[in-house]
Protein backbone atom coordinates (compact mmCIF):
# COMPACT_ATOMS: atom_id res chain seq x y z
CA UNK A 1 0.00 0.00 0.00
CA UNK A 2 1.62 3.34 -0.99
CA UNK A 3 2.14 6.82 1.49
CA UNK A 4 -0.87 8.32 -0.37
CA UNK A 5 -2.97 6.44 0.71
CA UNK A 6 -2.56 7.48 4.00
CA UNK A 7 -2.39 10.92 4.17
CA UNK A 8 -5.30 13.27 5.51
CA UNK A 9 -6.41 15.92 3.08
CA UNK A 10 -4.86 19.74 3.75
CA UNK A 11 -8.04 21.15 5.13
CA UNK A 12 -9.05 18.59 7.85
CA UNK A 13 -5.18 18.27 9.09
CA UNK A 14 -5.03 21.56 9.17
CA UNK A 15 -8.01 22.03 11.20
CA UNK A 16 -6.94 18.81 13.62
CA UNK A 17 -3.45 20.55 14.40
CA UNK A 18 -5.39 24.05 15.38
CA UNK A 19 -7.69 22.08 17.78
CA UNK A 20 -5.01 20.46 19.00
CA UNK A 21 -3.08 23.75 19.55
CA UNK A 22 -5.63 25.32 21.30
CA UNK A 23 -6.24 22.14 23.39
CA UNK A 24 -2.65 22.25 24.33
CA UNK A 25 -2.87 25.96 24.96
CA UNK A 26 -5.93 25.51 27.24
CA UNK A 27 -4.62 22.68 28.74
CA UNK A 28 -0.94 25.09 29.50
CA UNK A 29 -3.82 27.70 30.82
CA UNK A 30 -5.45 25.64 32.97
CA UNK A 31 -2.31 24.26 34.50
CA UNK A 32 -0.78 27.90 35.14
CA UNK A 33 -4.23 28.77 36.83
CA UNK A 34 -3.68 25.54 39.01
CA UNK A 35 -0.13 26.39 39.59
CA UNK A 36 -1.55 30.23 40.79
CA UNK A 37 -4.72 28.99 42.59
CA UNK A 38 -2.23 26.41 44.66
CA UNK A 39 0.09 29.44 44.89
CA UNK A 40 -2.79 31.34 46.54
CA UNK A 41 -3.51 28.42 48.75
CA UNK A 42 -0.04 28.48 50.15
CA UNK A 43 -0.16 32.18 50.50
CA UNK A 44 -2.91 31.71 52.63
CA UNK A 45 -2.01 29.19 54.41
CA UNK A 46 1.43 30.98 55.09
CA UNK A 47 -0.50 34.06 56.21
CA UNK A 48 -3.12 32.28 58.66
CA UNK A 49 -0.81 29.64 59.96
CA UNK A 50 0.41 32.44 62.85
CA UNK A 51 -1.20 34.42 65.76
CA UNK A 52 1.68 36.67 66.20
CA UNK A 53 0.87 39.70 64.61
CA UNK A 54 3.65 40.88 63.73
CA UNK A 55 4.86 37.91 62.40
CA UNK A 56 1.28 37.99 60.27
CA UNK A 57 2.08 41.05 58.61
CA UNK A 58 5.37 40.69 57.37
CA UNK A 59 4.67 36.68 56.13
CA UNK A 60 1.27 38.69 54.32
CA UNK A 61 3.49 40.90 52.23
CA UNK A 62 5.69 37.99 51.64
CA UNK A 63 3.23 35.89 50.46
CA UNK A 64 1.87 38.54 47.84
CA UNK A 65 5.48 39.12 46.70
CA UNK A 66 6.09 35.50 45.64
CA UNK A 67 2.31 35.16 44.39
CA UNK A 68 2.69 37.63 41.73
CA UNK A 69 6.51 37.94 41.22
CA UNK A 70 6.96 41.03 42.36
CA UNK A 71 10.56 42.72 43.08
CA UNK A 72 9.22 45.00 46.04
CA UNK A 73 6.32 44.79 48.77
CA UNK A 74 5.03 46.40 51.36
CA UNK A 75 2.41 46.37 53.79
CA UNK A 76 1.12 50.17 55.37
CA UNK A 77 -0.80 50.08 58.82
CA UNK A 78 -3.94 53.05 58.32
CA UNK A 79 -3.11 55.30 60.99
CA UNK A 80 -6.48 56.57 62.86
CA UNK A 81 -5.28 59.74 62.35
CA UNK A 82 -4.97 59.60 59.37
CA UNK A 83 -1.09 58.70 56.86
CA UNK A 84 0.62 55.51 58.05
CA UNK A 85 1.77 54.12 61.34
CA UNK A 86 3.59 51.29 60.67
CA UNK A 87 5.07 50.16 57.20
CA UNK A 88 6.72 46.59 56.49
CA UNK A 89 8.40 46.29 53.53
CA UNK A 90 10.38 43.26 51.66
CA UNK A 91 12.38 43.22 48.95
CA UNK A 92 15.30 46.00 50.24
CA UNK A 93 18.87 45.31 51.15
CA UNK A 94 19.41 47.07 55.17
CA UNK A 95 21.96 48.83 53.71
CA UNK A 96 19.41 51.05 51.07
CA UNK A 97 16.94 51.39 54.02
CA UNK A 98 19.40 52.97 56.24
CA UNK A 99 20.43 55.18 53.03
CA UNK A 100 16.64 56.30 52.39
CA UNK A 101 16.47 57.22 55.86
CA UNK A 102 12.62 57.70 57.02
CA UNK A 103 9.61 55.14 56.05
CA UNK A 104 7.06 56.48 53.97
CA UNK A 105 4.66 58.22 55.32
CA UNK A 106 1.31 57.95 53.11
CA UNK A 107 1.97 60.89 50.92
CA UNK A 108 1.54 60.54 47.01
CA UNK A 109 0.27 57.25 45.66
CA UNK A 110 0.45 55.75 48.60
CA UNK A 111 -1.42 58.33 50.35
CA UNK A 112 -4.37 57.86 47.44
CA UNK A 113 -4.90 54.58 48.43
CA UNK A 114 -5.42 55.27 51.81
CA UNK A 115 -8.06 58.36 50.45
CA UNK A 116 -9.69 55.74 48.12
CA UNK A 117 -9.34 52.59 49.42
CA UNK A 118 -10.18 50.54 46.12
CA UNK A 119 -6.96 48.75 43.98
CA UNK A 120 -4.56 50.72 41.78
CA UNK A 121 -2.78 48.85 39.36
CA UNK A 122 -0.29 50.98 37.07
CA UNK A 123 1.98 49.76 34.40
CA UNK A 124 4.62 52.94 35.44
CA UNK A 125 4.30 55.13 38.59
CA UNK A 126 5.50 57.62 36.78
CA UNK A 127 2.42 58.30 34.62
CA UNK A 128 0.07 58.50 37.31
CA UNK A 129 0.05 62.39 38.59
CA UNK A 130 -0.71 61.27 42.23
CA UNK A 131 3.01 59.86 42.01
CA UNK A 132 5.26 62.46 44.70
CA UNK A 133 8.49 60.62 43.43
CA UNK A 134 10.65 58.50 45.21
CA UNK A 135 13.26 60.18 47.94
CA UNK A 136 17.72 60.13 47.55
CA UNK A 137 18.56 56.58 47.10
CA UNK A 138 15.65 55.24 47.03
CA UNK A 139 16.16 51.98 44.30
CA UNK A 140 13.78 52.42 40.87
CA UNK A 141 10.80 51.44 40.86
CA UNK A 142 8.15 50.91 37.80
CA UNK A 143 5.07 48.75 37.44
CA UNK A 144 2.80 49.49 40.91
CA UNK A 145 -0.18 47.56 42.43
CA UNK A 146 -2.22 48.68 45.88
CA UNK A 147 -5.16 46.90 47.23
CA UNK A 148 -6.67 47.95 50.27
CA UNK A 149 -6.51 45.08 53.31
CA UNK A 150 -10.35 45.37 55.01
CA UNK A 151 -11.01 44.11 58.44
CA UNK A 152 -14.81 43.56 58.16
CA UNK A 153 -16.01 46.86 57.26
CA UNK A 154 -12.79 48.94 57.91
CA UNK A 155 -9.34 49.60 56.07
CA UNK A 156 -6.69 47.96 57.90
CA UNK A 157 -3.89 48.85 55.98
CA UNK A 158 -2.93 48.77 52.03
CA UNK A 159 -0.22 46.26 50.30
CA UNK A 160 1.97 47.89 47.92
CA UNK A 161 3.70 45.53 45.49
CA UNK A 162 6.14 46.82 42.32
CA UNK A 163 8.07 45.92 39.69
CA UNK A 164 6.18 42.62 38.35
CA UNK A 165 8.78 40.31 37.47
CA UNK A 166 7.04 40.42 33.18
CA UNK A 167 6.85 43.82 33.22
CA UNK A 168 3.31 45.29 34.07
CA UNK A 169 0.85 43.61 37.00
CA UNK A 170 -2.51 42.15 35.08
CA UNK A 171 -5.89 41.84 35.95
CA UNK A 172 -5.36 38.16 37.07
CA UNK A 173 -2.69 39.52 39.40
CA UNK A 174 -4.72 41.83 40.96
CA UNK A 175 -7.37 39.39 41.69
CA UNK A 176 -5.16 37.16 43.04
CA UNK A 177 -3.44 39.57 45.86
CA UNK A 178 -6.91 41.15 46.00
CA UNK A 179 -8.03 37.48 47.69
CA UNK A 180 -4.91 37.26 49.36
CA UNK A 181 -5.71 40.79 51.08
CA UNK A 182 -9.18 38.97 52.11
CA UNK A 183 -7.57 36.27 53.55
CA UNK A 184 -5.10 38.74 55.19
CA UNK A 185 -7.90 40.80 56.77
CA UNK A 186 -9.25 37.41 58.71
CA UNK A 187 -5.72 36.43 59.64
CA UNK A 188 -5.10 39.54 60.93
CA UNK A 189 -8.16 39.74 62.99
CA UNK A 190 -7.22 36.86 64.78
CA UNK A 191 -3.70 37.62 65.23
CA UNK A 192 -5.42 40.85 67.07
CA UNK A 193 -7.90 39.47 69.13
CA UNK A 194 -5.55 36.71 70.01
CA UNK A 195 -3.01 39.12 71.10
CA UNK A 196 -5.53 41.35 73.32
CA UNK A 197 -6.65 38.16 74.81
CA UNK A 198 -3.24 37.38 75.93
CA UNK A 199 -2.56 41.13 76.93
CA UNK A 200 -6.03 41.05 79.35
CA UNK A 201 -4.99 37.67 80.72
CA UNK A 202 -1.80 39.57 81.68
CA UNK A 203 -3.66 42.28 82.92
CA UNK A 204 -5.84 40.60 85.03
CA UNK A 205 -2.85 38.51 86.32
CA UNK A 206 -1.09 42.06 87.07
CA UNK A 207 -4.46 43.43 88.94
CA UNK A 208 -4.68 40.48 91.11
CA UNK A 209 -0.77 40.78 92.20
CA UNK A 210 -1.33 44.18 93.13
CA UNK A 211 -4.10 44.40 95.11
CA UNK A 212 -2.53 41.97 97.22
CA UNK A 213 0.12 43.86 97.55
CA UNK A 214 -2.07 46.45 98.02
CA UNK A 215 -3.73 44.86 100.80
CA UNK A 216 -0.25 43.61 102.60
CA UNK A 217 2.28 45.97 102.03
CA UNK A 218 2.47 50.09 102.64
CA UNK A 219 0.17 53.04 100.40
CA UNK A 220 4.27 54.09 98.82
CA UNK A 221 5.36 50.32 98.16
CA UNK A 222 1.87 49.26 96.86
CA UNK A 223 1.70 52.44 94.39
CA UNK A 224 5.58 52.02 93.25
CA UNK A 225 4.48 48.06 92.05
CA UNK A 226 1.21 49.36 90.40
CA UNK A 227 3.12 51.92 88.33
CA UNK A 228 5.89 49.16 87.62
CA UNK A 229 3.28 46.42 85.97
CA UNK A 230 0.87 49.54 84.10
CA UNK A 231 4.87 50.84 82.55
CA UNK A 232 5.37 46.74 81.63
CA UNK A 233 2.01 46.01 80.19
CA UNK A 234 1.35 49.31 78.61
CA UNK A 235 4.33 48.99 76.84
CA UNK A 236 4.82 53.00 77.96
CA UNK A 237 8.36 55.06 78.61
CA UNK A 238 7.46 56.77 81.93
CA UNK A 239 4.18 56.32 84.09
CA UNK A 240 3.75 59.05 87.05
CA UNK A 241 1.00 59.93 89.71
CA UNK A 242 -0.06 63.29 89.82
CA UNK A 243 -1.72 64.83 93.23
CA UNK A 244 -3.71 68.28 93.03
CA UNK A 245 -2.81 71.05 96.14
CA UNK A 246 -5.74 71.96 98.02
CA UNK A 247 -6.47 75.36 96.23
CA UNK A 248 -6.89 73.28 92.83
CA UNK A 249 -4.97 74.65 90.57
CA UNK A 250 -1.59 72.97 90.74
CA UNK A 251 -0.62 69.45 89.78
CA UNK A 252 2.22 67.57 91.16
CA UNK A 253 4.30 64.58 90.74
CA UNK A 254 4.48 62.74 93.36
CA UNK A 255 5.72 59.64 92.16
CA UNK A 256 7.03 58.19 88.55
CA UNK A 257 9.04 54.89 87.29
CA UNK A 258 10.31 54.39 83.70
CA UNK A 259 12.73 57.01 81.26
CA UNK A 260 13.52 60.32 83.09
CA UNK A 261 11.62 59.11 86.02
CA UNK A 262 13.82 61.02 88.22
CA UNK A 263 13.27 64.48 86.36
CA UNK A 264 9.65 64.45 87.25
CA UNK A 265 9.05 63.50 90.38
CA UNK A 266 8.55 66.96 92.62
CA UNK A 267 7.55 68.82 89.50
CA UNK A 268 4.76 71.09 89.95
CA UNK A 269 2.85 72.40 86.90
CA UNK A 270 -0.57 75.26 86.44
CA UNK A 271 -3.01 72.63 86.21
CA UNK A 272 -4.86 74.76 83.40
CA UNK A 273 -5.96 72.92 80.56
CA UNK A 274 -2.93 69.95 81.11
CA UNK A 275 -4.63 66.30 80.91
CA UNK A 276 -3.93 65.89 84.26
CA UNK A 277 -6.21 68.91 85.25
CA UNK A 278 -8.74 67.81 82.99
CA UNK A 279 -9.04 63.95 84.25
CA UNK A 280 -8.84 65.99 88.20
CA UNK A 281 -11.72 67.90 87.16
CA UNK A 282 -13.73 65.43 84.99
CA UNK A 283 -13.22 62.72 86.91
CA UNK A 284 -12.94 60.26 83.37
CA UNK A 285 -9.93 58.87 81.13
CA UNK A 286 -8.75 60.42 78.73
CA UNK A 287 -6.48 59.30 75.45
CA UNK A 288 -4.28 61.61 74.01
CA UNK A 289 -2.12 60.83 71.07
CA UNK A 290 -0.95 63.74 69.24
CA UNK A 291 1.08 65.00 72.35
CA UNK A 292 -0.48 68.81 71.99
CA UNK A 293 1.49 71.10 74.28
CA UNK A 294 -1.99 72.35 75.71
CA UNK A 295 -3.03 68.88 76.71
CA UNK A 296 0.67 67.28 78.15
CA UNK A 297 3.23 69.06 78.06
CA UNK A 298 5.34 69.29 80.89
CA UNK A 299 8.43 71.49 81.92
CA UNK A 300 11.86 70.19 81.10
CA UNK A 301 13.59 68.16 78.65
CA UNK A 302 10.92 65.25 78.57
CA UNK A 303 8.66 65.51 75.56
CA UNK A 304 5.32 62.88 75.34
CA UNK A 305 3.55 61.80 72.49
CA UNK A 306 0.49 59.41 73.49
CA UNK A 307 -0.78 59.45 76.97
CA UNK A 308 -3.82 58.24 78.46
CA UNK A 309 -4.91 60.01 82.00
CA UNK A 310 -6.50 57.93 84.49
CA UNK A 311 -8.36 59.25 87.74
CA UNK A 312 -7.84 57.07 90.98
CA UNK A 313 -10.99 57.61 92.88
CA UNK A 314 -11.20 56.74 96.39
CA UNK A 315 -14.37 57.75 98.69
CA UNK A 316 -15.78 60.00 95.53
CA UNK A 317 -12.61 61.70 95.53
CA UNK A 318 -9.75 62.07 93.04
CA UNK A 319 -6.86 61.17 94.69
CA UNK A 320 -4.30 61.11 92.19
CA UNK A 321 -4.39 60.74 88.69
CA UNK A 322 -2.06 57.98 86.95
CA UNK A 323 -0.34 59.04 83.36
CA UNK A 324 0.69 56.29 81.03
CA UNK A 325 3.02 57.66 78.63
CA UNK A 326 4.83 57.27 75.31
CA UNK A 327 7.26 59.87 74.07
CA UNK A 328 7.62 61.55 71.07
CA UNK A 329 6.94 59.95 68.00
CA UNK A 330 6.11 56.35 70.16
CA UNK A 331 3.21 53.88 68.78
CA UNK A 332 -0.45 55.41 69.63
CA UNK A 333 -2.25 53.96 72.25
CA UNK A 334 -5.92 52.74 71.18
CA UNK A 335 -8.98 52.35 72.51
CA UNK A 336 -8.33 48.69 74.12
CA UNK A 337 -5.18 49.97 75.88
CA UNK A 338 -6.95 52.80 77.42
CA UNK A 339 -10.18 50.42 78.53
CA UNK A 340 -7.22 47.82 79.91
CA UNK A 341 -5.52 50.48 81.69
CA UNK A 342 -8.41 52.33 82.70
CA UNK A 343 -9.74 48.80 84.34
CA UNK A 344 -6.50 48.48 86.16
CA UNK A 345 -6.33 51.74 87.68
CA UNK A 346 -9.92 50.94 88.79
CA UNK A 347 -8.82 47.73 90.39
CA UNK A 348 -5.85 50.08 91.70
CA UNK A 349 -8.27 52.49 93.22
CA UNK A 350 -10.29 49.83 94.93
CA UNK A 351 -7.63 47.87 96.43
CA UNK A 352 -6.66 51.75 97.70
CA UNK A 353 -10.10 52.21 99.14
CA UNK A 354 -9.44 48.85 100.80
CA UNK A 355 -5.95 50.10 102.04
CA UNK A 356 -7.47 53.00 103.31
CA UNK A 357 -10.17 51.01 105.66
CA UNK A 358 -7.36 48.78 106.86
CA UNK A 359 -5.14 51.96 108.04
CA UNK A 360 -8.40 53.04 110.05
CA UNK A 361 -9.05 49.95 111.32
CA UNK A 362 -5.72 49.54 112.61
CA UNK A 363 -5.36 53.10 113.88
CA UNK A 364 -9.41 52.51 115.42
CA UNK A 365 -7.48 49.18 117.28
CA UNK A 366 -4.69 51.43 117.89
CA UNK A 367 -6.21 54.09 119.46
CA UNK A 368 -8.84 51.60 121.49
CA UNK A 369 -5.36 49.75 123.01
CA UNK A 370 -4.06 53.41 123.76
CA UNK A 371 -7.36 54.79 125.78
CA UNK A 372 -6.94 50.80 127.49
CA UNK A 373 -3.54 51.54 129.29
CA UNK A 374 -4.28 54.98 129.46
CA UNK A 375 -7.23 54.27 132.03
CA UNK A 376 -5.19 51.28 133.39
CA UNK A 377 -2.09 53.62 134.44
CA UNK A 378 -4.99 56.01 135.26
CA UNK A 379 -7.15 53.47 137.38
CA UNK A 380 -4.19 51.64 139.24
CA UNK A 381 -0.62 52.06 138.29
CA UNK A 382 -1.13 55.85 139.61
CA UNK A 383 -3.31 55.18 142.48
CA UNK A 384 -1.20 52.45 143.91
CA UNK A 385 1.97 55.07 143.57
CA UNK A 386 0.03 57.53 145.35
CA UNK A 387 -1.04 55.35 148.22
CA UNK A 388 2.55 54.26 148.13
CA UNK A 389 3.65 57.22 148.65
CA UNK A 390 1.04 58.03 151.61
CA UNK A 391 2.13 55.32 153.29
CA UNK A 392 6.45 56.34 152.93
CA UNK A 393 5.61 60.05 153.98
CA UNK A 394 3.81 58.75 156.80
CA UNK A 395 6.40 56.51 157.96
CA UNK A 396 9.25 59.24 157.92
CA UNK A 397 7.42 61.36 159.69
CA UNK A 398 7.24 58.48 162.45
CA UNK A 399 10.98 57.04 162.52
CA UNK A 400 13.15 59.00 164.94
CA UNK A 401 16.45 58.37 162.09
CA UNK A 402 16.68 62.00 160.74
CA UNK A 403 18.94 60.28 157.81
CA UNK A 404 16.10 57.66 157.28
CA UNK A 405 13.23 60.07 157.03
CA UNK A 406 15.09 61.98 154.62
CA UNK A 407 15.66 59.01 152.37
CA UNK A 408 12.22 58.54 152.99
CA UNK A 409 10.86 61.83 151.51
CA UNK A 410 13.75 61.78 148.77
CA UNK A 411 11.53 58.29 147.55
CA UNK A 412 8.07 60.21 148.10
CA UNK A 413 9.37 63.52 145.72
CA UNK A 414 10.83 60.00 143.23
CA UNK A 415 7.18 58.82 143.27
CA UNK A 416 5.29 62.67 143.02
CA UNK A 417 8.02 62.86 139.68
CA UNK A 418 6.85 58.98 138.35
CA UNK A 419 3.28 60.12 138.92
CA UNK A 420 3.58 62.92 137.17
CA UNK A 421 5.20 62.04 134.45
CA UNK A 422 2.86 58.50 134.18
CA UNK A 423 0.27 61.29 133.79
CA UNK A 424 2.06 63.16 130.90
CA UNK A 425 1.87 59.15 128.99
CA UNK A 426 -1.96 59.00 130.14
CA UNK A 427 -1.63 62.83 127.95
CA UNK A 428 -0.02 61.12 125.15
CA UNK A 429 -1.31 57.95 124.85
CA UNK A 430 -4.79 59.85 124.47
CA UNK A 431 -3.61 63.04 122.63
CA UNK A 432 -4.28 61.40 119.30
CA UNK A 433 -8.15 62.00 120.11
CA UNK A 434 -8.24 65.22 121.48
CA UNK A 435 -9.91 68.00 119.04
CA UNK A 436 -7.51 70.57 119.67
CA UNK A 437 -3.81 70.07 118.58
CA UNK A 438 -2.74 73.33 119.85
CA UNK A 439 -2.66 73.47 123.71
CA UNK A 440 1.00 73.49 125.48
CA UNK A 441 0.75 70.11 126.51
CA UNK A 442 0.84 68.67 122.32
CA UNK A 443 3.16 71.39 121.46
CA UNK A 444 5.56 70.48 123.85
CA UNK A 445 5.58 67.24 123.94
CA UNK A 446 5.56 67.47 119.73
CA UNK A 447 8.84 69.69 120.42
CA UNK A 448 9.97 67.10 122.86
CA UNK A 449 10.03 64.53 119.68
CA UNK A 450 11.43 66.82 117.16
CA UNK A 451 14.34 67.62 119.35
CA UNK A 452 15.08 64.02 120.45
CA UNK A 453 17.64 63.85 117.50
CA UNK A 454 20.09 65.78 119.26
CA UNK A 455 20.09 64.23 122.21
CA UNK A 456 20.02 60.32 123.40
CA UNK A 457 16.88 59.81 123.58
CA UNK A 458 13.72 62.66 124.07
CA UNK A 459 13.71 64.35 127.11
CA UNK A 460 11.68 63.60 129.95
CA UNK A 461 8.39 65.82 130.03
CA UNK A 462 6.10 66.32 133.06
CA UNK A 463 3.07 68.73 133.76
CA UNK A 464 1.70 69.88 136.82
CA UNK A 465 -1.80 71.89 137.89
CA UNK A 466 -4.23 73.21 134.72
CA UNK A 467 -1.37 74.04 132.14
CA UNK A 468 -3.99 73.82 129.32
CA UNK A 469 -5.84 76.66 131.26
CA UNK A 470 -3.43 78.55 132.16
CA UNK A 471 -0.79 78.95 129.69
CA UNK A 472 -2.89 80.19 126.77
CA UNK A 473 -1.91 83.14 124.11
CA UNK A 474 1.36 85.30 124.33
CA UNK A 475 2.32 82.83 127.46
CA UNK A 476 1.97 79.58 125.89
CA UNK A 477 4.39 81.11 122.96
CA UNK A 478 6.72 82.10 125.63
CA UNK A 479 6.78 78.91 127.65
CA UNK A 480 7.33 77.16 124.41
CA UNK A 481 10.03 79.50 123.40
CA UNK A 482 12.25 78.85 126.89
CA UNK A 483 11.66 75.68 126.63
CA UNK A 484 12.68 75.49 123.02
CA UNK A 485 15.94 77.37 123.48
CA UNK A 486 16.69 75.82 126.50
CA UNK A 487 16.32 72.07 125.54
CA UNK A 488 18.45 73.19 122.30
CA UNK A 489 21.42 74.72 124.34
CA UNK A 490 21.47 71.11 126.05
CA UNK A 491 21.80 69.21 123.06
CA UNK A 492 24.35 71.28 121.87
CA UNK A 493 26.40 72.71 124.33
CA UNK A 494 25.74 70.30 127.47
CA UNK A 495 27.20 66.92 126.41
CA UNK A 496 24.44 65.31 128.79
CA UNK A 497 23.00 61.68 127.90
CA UNK A 498 19.38 62.95 130.32
CA UNK A 499 17.14 65.99 130.08
CA UNK A 500 13.83 66.52 131.84
CA UNK A 501 11.28 69.32 131.36
CA UNK A 502 8.88 70.00 134.37
CA UNK A 503 5.84 73.00 133.68
CA UNK A 504 3.89 73.69 136.16
CA UNK A 505 1.19 76.08 136.71
CA UNK A 506 0.42 76.67 140.76
CA UNK A 507 -0.88 79.02 143.13
CA UNK A 508 -0.68 81.97 140.07
CA UNK A 509 2.89 81.17 139.28
CA UNK A 510 3.94 79.51 135.95
CA UNK A 511 7.32 77.84 136.74
CA UNK A 512 9.13 76.15 134.27
CA UNK A 513 11.82 73.94 134.97
CA UNK A 514 14.78 72.62 132.57
CA UNK A 515 17.50 70.61 134.00
CA UNK A 516 20.00 68.12 132.49
CA UNK A 517 22.76 65.88 133.93
CA UNK A 518 25.68 67.10 131.72
CA UNK A 519 29.45 69.14 132.14
CA UNK A 520 27.21 72.74 133.45
CA UNK A 521 27.96 75.75 131.76
CA UNK A 522 31.60 76.40 131.38
CA UNK A 523 32.25 78.77 129.25
CA UNK A 524 30.06 81.82 127.43
CA UNK A 525 28.54 79.96 124.90
CA UNK A 526 25.24 79.95 126.32
CA UNK A 527 25.17 82.99 128.04
CA UNK A 528 23.09 84.84 125.26
CA UNK A 529 20.11 82.06 125.42
CA UNK A 530 19.79 82.99 128.90
CA UNK A 531 19.92 86.10 128.42
CA UNK A 532 16.99 86.09 126.21
CA UNK A 533 15.41 83.81 128.76
CA UNK A 534 15.69 86.05 131.52
CA UNK A 535 14.48 89.07 129.42
CA UNK A 536 11.56 87.06 128.94
CA UNK A 537 10.78 86.51 132.41
CA UNK A 538 11.38 90.16 133.26
CA UNK A 539 9.08 91.39 131.09
CA UNK A 540 6.62 89.47 132.46
CA UNK A 541 7.55 90.39 136.02
CA UNK A 542 9.19 86.59 136.98
CA UNK A 543 12.64 85.62 137.85
CA UNK A 544 15.11 83.02 135.94
CA UNK A 545 17.34 81.03 138.41
CA UNK A 546 20.44 78.75 137.17
CA UNK A 547 22.19 76.32 139.31
CA UNK A 548 25.10 75.23 137.20
CA UNK A 549 27.60 72.43 137.97
CA UNK A 550 29.95 69.85 137.02
CA UNK A 551 27.27 67.52 137.73
CA UNK A 552 24.23 68.89 135.82
CA UNK A 553 22.25 72.48 135.02
CA UNK A 554 19.00 72.87 136.21
CA UNK A 555 17.13 76.64 135.02
CA UNK A 556 14.08 77.60 136.68
CA UNK A 557 11.93 80.48 134.62
CA UNK A 558 8.99 81.84 136.72
CA UNK A 559 6.68 84.17 136.09
CA UNK A 560 3.15 84.95 137.88
CA UNK A 561 -0.02 84.76 136.07
CA UNK A 562 -3.08 87.01 136.43
CA UNK A 563 -5.97 87.13 133.51
CA UNK A 564 -4.89 91.24 134.00
CA UNK A 565 -1.21 90.48 132.77
CA UNK A 566 -2.38 87.99 130.26
CA UNK A 567 -4.38 90.49 128.21
CA UNK A 568 -1.70 93.19 128.32
CA UNK A 569 0.70 90.78 127.23
CA UNK A 570 -1.59 89.54 124.55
Amino acid sequence: MSDDMLSFPDAPRAQLDRTLADLVEQAQDVMATQGRLRALLRANQAVVESLDLADVLRKIVEAAVELVGAQYGALGVVSPSGGLEQFIHVGMPEGEVEAIGHLPEGHGLLGALIDDPHPIRLEHISDDSRSAGFPAHHPPMDSFLGVPVRIRDRVFGNLYLSNQEKGTFSAEDEQLVGYLAATAGFAIENARLFAETKRRQAWAAASAEVTSAMLSTDRESSLAILLSRVLQLAEADIVHLSALNAAGDEVTVTLAQGAGAEQLVGMSYPAGDTLAGRVFEGRQPLLVNDGSASSVQLQGSLRFGPVIGLPMVSADTVEAVLMVSRFEDGHPFDLADLEMVADFAGQGSVALELMKARTAQEQMSLLEDRGRIARDLHDHVIQQLFGTGLELQSLASSVSDPGLSARLMKSVGNLDDAILQIRTAIFTLSSATAANRDTIRHRLIDLGNELAAGLDGPPSIAFAGPVDLVIVDSLADDVFAVVRESVTNVAKHARATRCTVRVEAIAGDVVVVIGDNGRGMQGSTRRSGVANLQTRAEARGGTLTVESGDTGTTLTWTVPFTAEEEKAHA
